[in-house]
This record gives C-alpha cells, sequence and structure tokens, in this order.
C-alpha cells in the first residue's frame, strides 16, 4: 500500500507542474517599438501570403494605452490623412486611429510566433506584419 502511495503522489506531481515553456505570442509584451517588414493583400480567395517590403515605418505602443507611428501614418495604406498616434486596448486587440475614413477607424491586431499583425478592415484581406525592435 505504502508503494501505491508514492506512486500517487509521484504521478500527482507531474501532472500538478505548470509548463514552463510559454507560447511566444504569450510571452512576447506589446509595450515597446515594432518595425513594419511584410504586407499580405489578398486578391480575395484567401490565397495571399506576406511579402517583404522596405519600410522605415516603426510603431510604439506604449503603457499609457497610446501608439505612436514614426515613418508613416496609422491611416495608411486606404487614406492620405497624417495620424500619427492613437490609443489601443488589449482586453479588445484593436487599435483606434482617430483616421476619418471609418474603415481605417479601427484596426485590429494580434501577435502570432513573436510578431505583429494588424489585420485591417477590408473585403479582400489586407495585413502587415511587425517584429519587435525595442
Amino acid at each position: 500500500m505504502k508503494k501505491f502511495s508514492i506512486l500517487l503522489i509521484i504521478i500527482g506531481f507531474f501532472t500538478s507542474c505548470s509548463n514552463d515553456n510559454n507560447n511566444n505570442s504569450e510571452t512576447v509584451v506589446l509595450i515597446g517599438k515594432w518595425k513594419l517588414i511584410e504586407q499580405l493583400a489578398d486578391p480575395g480567395d484567401g490565397s495571399g501570403t506576406f511579402h517583404s517590403i522596405d519600410s522605415q515605418k516603426i510603431l510604439e505602443f506604449k503603457t499609457n494605452g497610446t501608439i505612436l507611428s514614426e515613418n508613416g501614418s496609422l491611416c495608411n495604406p486606404y487614406s492620405e490623412q497624417q495620424i500619427t498616434s492613437g490609443n489601443y486596448s488589449l482586453s479588445e486587440s484593436r487599435i483606434t486611429t482617430n483616421c476619418q475614413d471609418p474603415n481605417i477607424a479601427f484596426i485590429s491586431f494580434e501577435i502570432i510566433d513573436s510578431f505583429l499583425i494588424l489585420n485591417f478592415a477590408s473585403n479582400e484581406g489586407f495585413s502587415q506584419k511587425f517584429i519587435k525592435i525595442q
């Protein structure tokens, strides 16, 4: 009986341990600077893929819930309006751009495999991929 009790304790110990190998998307912190590296423009059939682009656009997520854009507007690619700051909500995974165009007033975001992905409202699908630089 003593061996059986010890076996149960050992099994309980191993099954109660947490997994320290968290998924990258869970451990990456949004706060900081992110550089635009790729864009996806889907032709409307779901076959679109990300392609490298030469861009100096940088987004900075601040601890106070604001987002700043360097070398590019938050309203691009849909508007020429130059808005370089907005707000973000972690709980809603959404950026409020303050752009006049209702299609770009909000941008959803997600972190996948250490990349920040912005998903713009679009019939065909348009996304931008950023890598954390700071």
